[in-house]
């Protein structure tokens, strides 16, 4: 692999932004003989955006986020690998949300919990080769977490926080449960997200930490409801800066059921067909009836597979049940009561 600097000049929402980016090209040879003449011919090709084994599943090429640029060394532990495809029926919610970011630089995802965000979000970060910084935010979340400060007595030791770095170092900024964010904690994030590309440190002599040209957003939240704590109305201005928003639900839902999730069950978890879709069909009642408010808790696929894996080592169906699903849905006896009832009802049909 050869490495080339070149001077990258990409703009975010301006020309402004400039950058010295390491680009990184593969030289390749290439001879053909003619009679006694050889004629050798070296030529570069840029390497892909990503190594992951899926990212020849999805029609992303096209869409390169960090053009030749190769993350630095400190930052490639920070790229995820080895996240499990992301099963949907035609919403191509990866070539989405990819698209949105290659145009945008931002994109909002919004759906109950358990339908895949987080996971969805690290399975492109992988694709896309881009080092992830992770803000779970929270009622407790502050400025001083996500921009920084200094540590110690005086000014001499001067922390970065999860946005500043990523301001400096580029990547993908995963805001979860964004609109349980305090208000003073967003409002710094506006210039951030805006035209103007950059933060004021006031905390650090005024510093303006310039937004690196391939730094990207997403964040992700669950429907504003009395459901989920804490949550409230995203702020307008906050609101507005997300360019894209996709919502999601579960795959499988009440009479829907999902070929795609039964066949992921079978391949991760290796039970039957027959037992992939009682699990899964357990799944969509409980899904329906949660979003419905009767429950107060949907499985995701990651849980249900859970529960597969133990029938799968030999665990009796409904007792692997008990261990997983149906201590998870609530600390309520009469709750508990009612999803073993359903689960028997689906078992011994």
């Amino acid at each position: 692999m050869k490495q080339e600097p070149k001077t990258v000049s990409l703009g975010y929402a301006t020309d402004k932004i400039k950058a010295t980016g390491v680009y990184a090209t593969k030289t390749e040879s290439m001879s053909i003989k003619r009679g006694n003449s050889k004629i050798t011919v070296d030529f570069c090709k840029r390497h892909e955006m990503s190594q992951s084994p899926h990212y020849h599943k999805y029609e992303i090429a096209k869409y390169d986020l960090h053009p030749g640029y190769m993350f630095p060394e400190a930052l490639q532990s920070l790229v995820p690998s080895g996240t499990p495809e992301f099963v949907d029926s035609g919403q191509r919610y990866v070539e989405r949300m990819i698209r949105a970011l290659f145009f945008f630089k931002q994109c909002a995802l919004i759906g109950p919990s358990g339908t895949g965000k987080t996971h969805i979000t690290y399975l492109v970060a992988e694709l896309t080769g881009l080092p992830v910084w992770e803000v779970n935010c929270g009622l407790q979340t502050s400025s001083y977490d996500l921009i920084g400060r200094f540590i110690g007595l005086g000014k001499e030791n001067w922390i970065d926080g999860q946005v500043t770095s990523w301001l400096r170092g580029g990547g993908l900024l995963y805001l979860d449960e964004a609109n349980m964010m305090k208000q003073d904690v967003a409002t710094r994030l506006n210039p951030v997200l805006d035209t103007r590309g950059h933060l004021v440190l006031n905390e650090k002599d005024n510093e303006i930490v310039t937004r690196h040209p391939f730094a990207y957003v997403l964040i992700s939240m669950n429907p504003f409801s009395a459901e989920f704590s804490g949550t409230k109305p995203l702020n307008a201005a906050f609101r507005r800066r997300m360019s894209v928003w996709i919502n999601f639900d579960y795959e499988s839902v009440g009479d829907r059921i999902s070929p795609q999730e039964a066949e992921l069950l079978e391949k991760r978890a290796g039970v039957s067909k027959d037992i992939a879709y009682k699990i899964i069909r357990v799944g969509a009642e409980m899904r329906k009836q949660y979003k419905a408010g009767d429950l107060p808790y949907g499985p995701s696929i990651g849980d249900l597979i859970h529960w597969a894996v133990l029938v799968k080592d030999g665990a009796d169906p409904l007792n692997a049940a008990e261990e997983t699903i149906v201590a998870l849905t609530s600390d309520s006896v009469e709750v508990q009561a009612d999803v073993r009832r359903l689960i028997e009802g689906v078992f011994r049909s």
